[in-house]
């Protein structure tokens, strides 16, 4: 697995080996990602059976900083280095490789992706179907929406909105309406590991990994209330935004549902109150 010292990644490995399986877990640690010839290095050494493509950068304030972004999410040495025997590539892709739109977003919205981490999120899916495709090698791109459970990155909102929840401190918001369809990380992790298992997915599939229920921040923020029990401050217009958001920005689910037996089990208001317990 790359990026397994990621968000996403920690939660898999942890489900992963307690179903028994055997886990060569990648973290920028153990590999440079950037360097193509050390990471098909430390694929070919893990020999897999399944891999699961979850490394992602972020980084894009220098050309260096983008052109290191752009080979971790794009990683185009990674179907050339698996195994004969390797039966399935999954990679954890993104919502970001949509453009918004009105209307919750299916497989064959058009790819219009929004910013760089967008773009180079789309364009590394599409080398994987195409690499896949020529080697025989079923791959899956699975586009989570907003992920969000324990161990999230604490800049991120809903550790920051929990956060202020203990600590009294106050939670800058956007100006504008921004909308997100909240995906609990255990659903993500169930998904990931159903679209390896499964020998009958067909090769190159995309599936949109969300709740098809979306959420502004005011929103999330009342739940977080809620489930709390404390108030929590907030200063709209203190935040400027991503430059991803939107009023609108939600997944149809219905392809994992009918493909995968996949549904969302954790609704936002449970998803939270988890998270603050885990804290």
């Amino acid at each position: 697995m790359t990026g397994a010292g990621g968000f996403v990644g920690r939660h898999l490995v942890d489900r992963l080996r307690a179903d028994g399986w055997v886990v060569t877990a990648l973290t920028r640690t153990e590999v440079d990602l950037t360097d193509p010839v050390a990471a098909a290095t430390a694929v070919r050494t893990a020999d897999p059976d399944v891999v699961f493509a979850l490394a992602a950068g972020r980084a894009k304030a220098t050309p260096e900083e983008r052109a290191a972004t752009v080979l971790v999410n794009t990683s185009p040495w990674l179907v050339d280095a698996l195994p004969e025997r390797c039966r399935a590539v999954v990679r954890l892709g993104s919502s970001t490789e949509y453009g918004a739109s009105p209307r919750p977003l299916a497989e064959d919205a058009a790819l219009q992706p929004r910013g760089f981490f967008g773009a180079t999120k789309a364009a590394g899916s599409l080398l994987l179907q195409a690499a896949a495709a020529e080697r025989g090698v079923r791959a899956a791109v699975l586009r989570a929406f907003q992920v969000y459970g324990p161990g999230d990155h604490p800049t991120r909102l809903v550790p920051v909105v929990l956060s202020a929840a203990r600590t009294g401190a106050t939670v800058p918001l956007p100006a504008a309406v921004s909308r997100r369809d909240w995906v609990w990380v255990g659903d993500v992790v169930d998904a990931c590991i159903r679209a390896a298992l499964d020998d009958a997915l067909p090769g190159g599939t995309v599936l949109n990994i969300g709740t098809g229920v979306q959420t502004s921040t005011e929103e999330l923020v009342a739940v977080a209330e809620r489930v709390t029990g404390r108030p929590i401050a907030t200063a709209p217009g203190g935040h400027p935004g991503r430059e991803w958001d939107t009023a609108d920005w939600v997944a149809d689910p219905s392809a994992a549902r009918r493909l995968l037996g996949w549904e969302p089990t954790v609704d936002l208001a449970e998803g939270l109150a988890r998270t603050w317990s885990a804290a």
